[in-house]
């Protein structure tokens, strides 16, 4: 049958589908509309439900507050070009909105419903890889940091004090975290099996080198015992040289910061996102 322009442009403008397979969309439901629309969204649903394994290597973070809530959220897709384009900046928004308006923790049905027209138009695989949801308290300095490439997103919040000096350090926090991209936070939360691998490692290459052929064995434990405090503390955030002062871990400098606006400070949620990662 004979499909009217206008009517191709009606559907492409409400689905987002191309000129042709919104006409092929016509053709097959005799020119109605909502039969159209409906088929192209099965037909998206079902090459999105094929490109789910493709590989996601590229997105952007984003980073939102509203009032005592911020929230931070890794959308990903397929390629930089993709990235990069309005729609799925926009989407990306419309997602982290969503996040704070309905308080998700998670990522949820609603999530991935969301991504299915942007997903279908531009032919790739895209999903809402994870997100938080931090509750700020009062009296709180609250940092927050999106790199350049926004591939890399930080939160860190500083309890105790809403100081001026506390959100400097706060803000610096977050440039800290994505610059040395910490494995964790404290050396409580490295679980006993990472411990166990490093010690592993470190074994085998005690026994590889041929300097310490000979040496007793408490020689080599304490040699060991010394790589792993050092290798934990550069892994570990409070005890990595803080970014804006090499002579001060980042633990130190938080109680530097504390002594100077004289309140107890400690640090509240910290989140960082690597992109892929």
């Amino acid at each position: 049958m004979d499909i009217k322009s206008a009517d191709i442009k009606t559907l492409r403008e409400t689905t987002g589908a191309g000129m042709m397979d919104c006409k092929k969309a016509l053709q097959e439901t005799n020119g109605d509309i909502d039969k159209a629309a409906k088929l192209l969204k099965e037909k998206g649903l079902a090459a999105v439900a094929k490109r789910a394994d493709r590989a996601t290597a590229e997105g952007r973070i984003f980073i939102k507050r509203d009032g005592s809530k911020l929230a931070m959220l890794e959308l990903v897709c397929e390629t930089d070009f993709v990235s990069k384009n309005d729609e799925f900046i926009a989407l990306g928004e419309k997602l982290i909105d969503l996040t704070l308006e309905k308080g998700y923790t998670n990522v949820v049905q609603e999530h991935s419903d969301m991504l299915t027209l942007l997903a279908t138009k531009v032919r790739e695989n895209m999903s809402v890889r994870r997100l938080c949801l931090v509750d700020v308290p009062e009296n709180a300095a609250v940092g927050t940091y999106v790199h350049s490439d926004f591939k890399t997103g930080a939160i860190c919040i500083v309890k105790g004090s809403a100081d001026k000096n506390v959100q400097e350090f706060a803000n610096d926090c977050c440039l800290h975290l994505a610059a040395f991209t910490p494995s964790y936070i404290t050396q409580k939360d490295v679980p006993q099996s990472y411990i166990d691998e490093q010690m592993e490692i470190f074994q085998k290459q005690m026994e590889q080198d041929e300097k310490m052929a000979g040496k007793p064995q408490n020689v080599k434990d304490n040699i060991i015992q010394n790589k792993l405090k050092k290798h934990l503390e550069e892994s570990c955030f409070v005890d990595q040289t803080f970014v804006k002062d090499d002579k001060l871990t980042v633990s130190a400098k938080l109680a530097e910061v504390a002594k100077t606006v004289g309140a107890d400070l400690a640090f509240g949620d910290i989140v960082l996102y690597v992109l892929g990662k």
